[in-house]
């Protein structure tokens, strides 16, 4: 049998415990050190690619309310990445 011993994302500590599962489906884990619960392989985001796709039809002129349909993601979330940029 192998087992994989599971850190906390947050502090790195290997002092967890089991904490239900996430709508999705996966594993949710309790730190009892940081009191934070994190996901087991966490991938929320959006990629790189994507953001650069999208931020380019921005560019392109196309309008905030048009992505926002277009790309299936919030105008908030646009205008957070173009105030980074």
């Amino acid at each position: 049998m192998v087992y994989q011993t599971i850190k906390c994302q947050h502090c790195g500590s290997d002092n967890i415990k089991k904490n239900g599962k996430a709508p999705s489906g996966k594993q949710r884990y309790y730190c009892k050190d940081c009191k934070r619960a994190s996901l087991e392989n966490p991938d929320y985001g959006y990629s790189e690619e994507r953001k650069e796709e999208i931020l380019r039809a921005y560019q392109e002129r196309s309008s905030m309310r048009g992505i926002s349909r277009t790309f299936g993601i919030a105008r908030n979330t646009l205008v957070s990445w173009l105030r980074k940029s």
